[in-house]
């Protein structure tokens, strides 16, 4: 059984598998010789995997074979240490400026008296440091956790890696006692280096090591467990640092040829960030003199050329944010509306104004629909975003969104947001923050939204605002009707009443009867509407004086959905048995009521040939 997460077979997996036949021929490089337990292993291990940050991952060759982590952990610990310090205190103790010197250099910059980056030895012992708790015991398990909560597994320690650097790891010795002395690090330096060398010698796998990528991509989410491995905030600084700092002094070379944010370790392994994407990890022992995979490098060359991977490269397309435009007249909500109603929209429609957003928001495509949305917001009293095709937004987004939203308020008009769900919940929560109630601000559905927008309207324009139920005359299923006709089809209603939540009507049933709203809400809904938690789809609702089931008269088929009463309903049910014998006698009644019924079908019709020009325009 394939394991969770991971695609087998898939054209991401045959192509890695090609590539993997194309570097590993590759013989330059040896497996780094310092460390006696690096030395031991076999130089033809080759594995490469890539991690989605929605937790999907493909891996070739030899993805599963453990290694120690060794520098890349540098890039997790410098990311603990800004979320556990604060940015200020850390670049205290580290800087972030690229050395242009080998990665073990005992330097520090001579302005500040620190080492240059977390990237290099000398930062990564600072940075260890500030791994907090009460003793040594207390300092290792947050280690540990901190790395778990990358890798979403716990880690094992590599024993005889560990003991081999703290026998050999005399030149990490100077950096540290050099440290000491210009008061970047305070506690005893042999300490402070049996923490580090343990980070170094944490055993990961290219799909750990990916995941733990995958994690930085996913802003500090792990995409398997959900977990908030580091603040959003910070994931930004450490990709940084990683793109300028991460390749020791081959940085600026990759920056140019790769482009991607990246680290690399001696044991022969390369991690490389696809913002938002994903993440990019290799293993293969062989590292040449600056301390860098040789088959990984070519690895990432080529992955980074064939898809055009290069940050600089992949510029997102402000101007497709907007995806369709149009106006309450061309796209109405599912509420069915009396005549009157119709009417009154017909001409009032066009003061609600909708524009179905995409993609992903950020500063250019919010730039440029708020551009537009400007220019509708002056033509009408409601504009309606609908983002349900937005996946992200980022803080320039909502600081713009927000700030729009209280500019058109202070000129009168609406701005109301549409499938405002999970993928936009920075923004819901920026509109919290910024509006307080936002029961009339953002809706589930953009239909919602409609409906919001025409009631507005329809009040504004009847007697007082209010939309008091009609009487029993007065339905329009019953124009043209005399009142001795009207008084007849009085004597065959039978009144009902149910509770919200009740069906009035159920799907697949024969239709012997159609009914009448006296008062209160239904919905038309198809989908399961008497499971607990289950999802039915609204596919109109229906106010006081509306009929429904008014198939029943044509051809008495099968129902085709359920009614569903959404707040307490009082109807008029007529049984088509009774209307039809009236009908005999008072065959104007029926023509009138079959003449009324094909009239509201042949409006509804023309209200969705509206709708799919406006969607095909």
């Amino acid at each position: 059984m394939p394991e969770r997460g991971v695609h087998s077979t898939s054209p991401i997996q045959a192509w890695l598998a090609d590539l993997l036949a194309q570097v590993r021929p590759i013989t330059a490089g040896k497996p780094a010789a310092y460390i006696p337990e690096l030395a031991k292993v076999d130089p033809s291990l080759c594995g490469i995997a890539v991690a989605m940050v929605d937790g999907s991952i493909h891996g070739v060759g030899d993805w599963r074979h453990p290694f120690t982590i060794q520098s890349i952990s540098k890039a997790f610990v410098y990311g603990h240490a800004l979320e556990t310090h604060g940015r200020a205190a850390v670049l205290e103790k580290v800087g972030v400026e690229p050395t242009g010197e080998s990665f073990n250099s005992i330097v520090l910059d001579n302005e500040h008296r620190r080492p240059f980056n977390p990237m290099v030895n000398a930062g990564a012992i600072a940075t260890a440091e500030l791994i907090e708790g009460a003793d040594p015991a207390a300092r290792r398990a947050a280690l540990d956790d901190l790395l778990a909560a990358f890798a979403g597994r716990r880690l094992d320690l590599d024993e005889a890696t560990y003991l081999s650097e703290k026998e050999t790891g005399h030149r990490n010795r100077a950096i540290a006692w050099m440290m000491r002395s210009a008061g970047m690090i305070e506690r005893e330096p042999e300490e402070v280096l049996d923490l580090y060398f343990r980070q170094c010698s944490m055993n990961v796998t290219c799909a750990d090591l990916a995941m733990m990528g995958a994690t930085l991509a996913n802003g500090g989410v792990n995409p398997l467990t959900g977990a908030q491995a580091l603040a959003a905030e910070y994931v930004p600084d450490v990709l940084t640092v990683m793109n300028s700092c991460g390749m020791y002094n081959y940085a600026g070379q990759w920056a140019y040829e790769i482009g991607l944010p990246a680290k690399s370790g001696v044991s022969g392994s390369i991690l490389a960030i696809i913002p938002g994407q994903g993440a990019i990890a290799i293993f293969s022992p062989p590292i040449d003199a600056r301390g860098n995979s040789v088959r990984g490098v070519e690895a990432c060359r080529r992955i980074a050329e064939e898809f055009e991977l290069h940050l600089f490269r992949t510029q997102p397309d402000p101007r497709a944010v907007i995806r369709h435009e149009y106006d309450g007249r061309q796209v109405r909500s599912k509420r069915a509306r009396t005549l009157r109603e119709r009417e009154l929209l017909t001409h009032a429609g066009r003061r609600i104004r909708v524009i179905e957003v995409q993609d992903a928001l950020f500063f250019g495509s919010t730039e440029r629909l708020l551009r537009r949305a400007g220019e509708l917001a002056r033509e009408a009293d409601y504009l309606i975003l609908d983002v349900r095709n937005v996946f992200s937004a980022d803080i320039a987004a909502c600081r713009l969104l927000i700030d729009f939203v209280e500019a058109a308020a202070g000129n009168g008009d609406r701005v109301l947001f549409a499938h405002l769900g999970a993928p936009l919940e920075k923004l819901r929560k920026h509109i919290e923050a910024a509006f307080g109630d936002i029961s009339s601000t953002i809706f589930e559905s953009r239909d919602l939204a409609l409906e919001y927008c025409e009631d507005r309207l329809i009040a504004e324009a009847l007697p007082g605002g209010d939309r008091a139920a009609p009487a029993f005359g007065d339905y329009d299923l019953f124009r043209g009707l005399s009142p001795a006709e009207v008084a007849l089809l009085r004597e065959i209603a039978e009144p009902l009443s149910f509770g919200p939540g009740d069906r009035i009507a159920h799907e697949g049933e024969t239709a012997a009867r159609f009914f009448i709203l006296a008062s209160g809400d239904a919905s038309i809904r198809t989908g399961p509407t008497d499971v607990p938690g289950a999802h039915s789809v609204r596919l109109s609702a229906i106010g006081p004086g509306m009929c429904f089931g008014e198939r029943a008269l044509i051809d008495g088929g099968p129902r085709l959905a359920d009614v569903v009463a959404d707040s307490a309903v009082d109807l008029w049910s007529f049984p088509v048995e009774k209307v039809r014998a009236v009908g005999q006698s008072h065959p104007s009644i029926l023509i009138a009521l079959l003449g009324n019924i094909a009239a509201d079908l042949a409006a509804r019709l023309q209200l969705a040939n509206a709708e799919i020009r406006a969607f095909a325009s």
